[in-house]
């Protein structure tokens, strides 16, 4: 859904490939390599739906409910989407760690 001419979000757009990942157009056609039938908008849609739930599991842990346009706005984030994924790279860290110590 095109944004309105002269929208502009607050906090910006967050991506994929601007947290060190692949753009959307790369993650479908590494799919449809594998076989996959994806194109860039349902690469996006999944990434979005994974951060939502991401973001409605945290909610819960504090006790809040929040509802579905709420959690997307949450997901769609910048700033959401590099916690989610400076968290990710510590989790990996950790294990890389935790494996070379043993």
């Amino acid at each position: 859904m095109p944004m309105p001419k002269g929208y502009k979000k607050e906090t910006g757009y967050g991506s994929a490939k601007s947290l060190g990942g692949m753009s959307y157009h790369k993650i479908a056609e590494t799919m449809n390599e594998k076989d996959f039938k994806m194109n860039h908008s349902t690469a996006r849609n999944l990434f979005v739906n994974g951060l939502m739930k991401i973001a409605e599991n945290i909610s819960s842990i504090y006790g809040e409910k929040l509802d579905k346009k709420r959690l997307k706005e949450i997901a769609i984030d910048p700033r959401f989407q590099e916690v989610v994924s400076d968290y990710m790279r510590d989790i990996a860290y950790e294990k890389q760690a935790q494996n070379n110590n043993q």
